[in-house]
């Protein structure tokens, strides 16, 4: 196939890829409201979760079960989200071949990739935690409206790097960049919804757990939580290594390891934060809904430095929009 064969390939996939995605966020949502969730009845005690650090509260089924409607509807919603991962990474593909590159030297290539990562994330701890599949709707819902922003404002046809890309850091920073950021995604929506189940799984009058509703079709607090956890640990020495990679190929390229650039100070400021955030998991006083909301903070940090610090802040990263 010629370049303008493949480029066009890439936009094709890149539509079916956002339609895959919508699909399945639709599975997921009648998964939701149609799946069956097993509240403890109020005489069962509470089990917590590792560092939760709450207890009482009503916790579903850990797994939801494939029987049923509900159950049929989320593996469909996890066999579309695999799919349109297939189409989603055919995109970066047909243009690395047309361009002759690796597929992530501007805003749109990164963000694309970024997206990858949150729905490859995803689909792991569904399969490792088959409990966690109940988020589906929220981590697709913000893939889906995430690829429609990119392809509406980031779009940029195909092309040769500029010349202060073309270095084999690129593929080893930027790659750590992007496995990072959507192992994040997954953790922060993870977090976020943990905030949810803490607030509205308590009845307001006498601390009695909520029964059914649409928060009770969620994963457990301590499932939420854990997986939060487990994701930021996973994603912590990744991003770290993206921040080193990141100084060496500063110093080789401008002939400093670190200069407080925006994008260096931000990409600092959220190394900083997650790890706070993984050291408030291991202290008894900022467990639970406390290291949740520094989870948040950092990972709306690094949305910061992806969006306002590449496409508004004047700095040695503006270029090609990456970081």
């Amino acid at each position: 196939m010629t370049s303008d064969q493949l480029s066009t390939l890439s936009d094709t996939l890149f539509t079916t890829s956002v339609v895959i995605y919508a699909v399945a966020a639709l599975a997921f949502c009648a998964e939701l409201a149609f799946g069956r969730t097993g509240v403890r009845p109020r005489n069962e005690p509470a089990m917590v979760g590792a560092g939760v650090g709450q207890v009482g509260d009503a916790e579903p089924a850990s797994a939801p079960s494939a029987a049923g409607p509900g159950g049929r509807w989320g593996l469909l919603g996890v066999l579309l989200t695999g799919i349109g991962a297939l189409a989603n990474a055919g995109v970066l593909v047909a243009r690395g071949l047309a361009s002759g590159r690796v597929p992530w030297g501007n805003m749109y290539e990164f963000g694309t990739a970024a997206v990858l990562a949150g729905a490859l994330a995803y689909l792991f701890f569904a399969v490792r935690v088959p409990a966690i599949r109940r988020i589906g709707v929220f981590v697709l819902g913000i893939v889906v409206i995430g690829m429609v922003l990119i392809g509406l404002y980031l779009y940029a046809e195909s092309g040769p790097l500029i010349a202060a890309l073309r270095s084999d850091w690129l593929v080893v920073h930027v790659s750590a960049a992007i496995i990072s950021f959507g192992i994040f995604l997954v953790s922060a929506v993870a977090s976020a919804l943990y905030l949810v189940a803490l607030r509205w799984r308590k009845s307001p009058s006498d601390g009695e757990p909520n029964a059914g509703g649409l928060v009770e079709s969620l994963p457990s607090s301590a499932v939420l939580d854990r997986v939060a956890h487990r994701a930021a640990v996973f994603g912590f020495p990744i991003w770290t290594f993206a921040v080193i990679a990141g100084a060496i190929w500063a110093e080789s390229a401008w002939g400093r390891f670190w200069g407080w650039d925006p994008k260096e100070t931000w990409a600092f400021i959220s190394w900083a934060l997650y790890a706070a955030y993984l050291h408030a998991r291991t202290t008894a006083g900022w467990r639970g809904a406390r290291a949740a909301w520094v989870n948040l903070v950092a990972f709306a940090t690094l949305v910061f430095n992806l969006l306002f610090v590449n496409l508004v802040s004047a700095g040695l990263h503006s270029y090609g929009g990456v970081s």
